[in-house]
C-alpha cells in the first residue's frame, strides 16, 4: 500500500488520458477513411509507444505499476466518456455503463495493457542503467 500512495499519479492521469485518443478517432469516424481494425490497431501501438517511451526513459518508480495504474485510468475514462457521449451521439445510452457486466473485463484488458507497456518501459529503464531508488525519483536510497 505504500508503494501505491508513492506513484506518480499526474503521470498516471495524463498516460491514461493520452489513450482517449482511441476513442476521439472513433467519434471522429477517421475509420471512415482507414480500415477501423488498422486504425484501432495502430492507435493502440502508438500509445503503446508513447506510455513505454515516456516511462522508460524516465526515472520514474516502479514503471510497470504505473503503467497499469495508466491503464486503469484509461479504462474508466473511456467508461465515463462512453456514458456521456453516447446518449449525445446515438440518442441513448451505449458501452459499458449500459451493461456493466463488462466493467470488470474492460480494467482487466486495460490493466494487462499497462502491464505489458510497464515491462517494457522497464527494460528501457534498465538498458538506460536506471535502477529501484527511491519512489518517485528513482534515485538511489542512502
Amino acid at each position: 500500500m505504500e508503494t501505491i500512495k508513492h506513484l506518480h499519479w499526474p503521470l498516471i492521469l495524463g498516460l491514461g488520458a493520452i489513450a482517449l485518443v482511441r476513442p476521439l478517432a472513433n467519434i471522429m469516424n477517421i475509420s471512415d477513411y482507414f480500415s477501423k481494425g488498422t486504425v484501432a490497431l495502430t492507435l493502440t501501438a502508438a500509445i503503446s509507444l508513447a506510455w513505454i517511451l515516456i516511462v522508460g526513459l524516465s526515472r520514474v518508480s516502479h514503471p510497470v505499476l504505473v503503467l497499469v495504474f495508466s491503464g486503469l485510468a484509461y479504462a474508466v475514462y473511456s467508461t465515463l466518456l462512453s456514458g456521456v457521449l453516447s446518449p449525445i451521439l446515438n440518442g441513448e445510452l451505449q458501452g459499458p455503463l449500459a451493461t456493466p457486466i463488462a466493467i470488470p473485463a474492460i480494467l482487466i484488458v486495460n490493466a494487462v495493457w499497462g502491464a505489458v507497456a510497464g515491462v517494457l518501459a522497464l527494460v528501457v529503464q534498465r538498458l538506460r542503467g536506471v535502477r529501484p531508488g527511491h519512489p518517485v525519483t528513482g534515485q538511489a536510497r542512502r
